[in-house]
């Protein structure tokens, strides 16, 4: 894997330091949380009968300044979808891998992502503070081993479970450079009023199933 800038050449972007941030992201986890044990139990029984393993995924991705952490997801594909991935070609361009009627999805799977109910466990990522609420996509250590220089920027501020791309295509935004220039626009314009906004969008794209994989 390439070596990672350091943050000299990359100063900590101010969203990193932010109280009021940190707040916000505690205050909805807490209740991101809540939801996720409600869904969790029906959840769990859908996958029962319909592909049984399990009920949690995870997968190491790179946080801010590209540190390694692990992020949680309602299963959504089949147990060994990981080893099948070389199997199914890719539709995006760039370094991101997306597949609009990927095989390795489970007909419950479907239904998690097109609700978004995959993406709740990560609210306990939010809470320990190695995702925010809003900030960048988070890539996997695949995706960054291929990283020019000034994708490294996009690593400045906590990845989240929401941001730009979500509000403006989600799946739908198949170009990595698009993804890339949404980040850092993001960056340009961070603020916390600006996080609750794009939180109150994500909220009616899931609800409309707008660009929903």
């Amino acid at each position: 894997m390439k070596v990672i800038p350091s943050s000299i050449e990359h100063p900590v972007h101010p969203s990193v330091t932010s109280i009021k941030k940190r707040i916000l992201d505690i205050l909805g986890a807490i209740i991101g949380l809540a939801i996720t044990g409600i869904v969790a139990i029906p959840i769990a029984i859908a996958m029962w009968l319909d592909d049984r393993g399990n009920i949690f995924y995870s997968q190491t991705r790179c946080g801010l300044d590209g540190k390694l952490f692990k992020m949680w997801k309602f299963r959504s594909m089949i147990e060994d979808a990981d080893r099948q991935k070389h199997l199914v070609e890719n539709q995006a361009k760039g370094y991101i891998f997306k597949n609009e009627n990927d095989p390795r999805i489970t007909k419950v799977g479907g239904f998690l992502r097109r609700t978004s109910l995959d993406e709740f466990p990560q609210f306990w990522n939010v809470l320990k503070g190695e995702m925010s609420l809003v900030g960048t996509r988070p890539p996997t250590t695949d995706e960054v081993s291929m990283y020019d220089k000034h994708h490294f920027k996009r690593l400045r501020v906590k990845p989240g479970i929401t941001g730009e791309w979500q509000v403006r295509g989600r799946s739908q935004v198949l170009d990595f450079e698009a993804i890339v220039r949404m980040d850092l626009e993001y960056q340009k314009r961070w603020s916390v009023f600006y996080d609750i906004n794009l939180i109150l969008q994500t909220v009616a794209v899931v609800l409309a199933r707008k660009g929903a994989c």
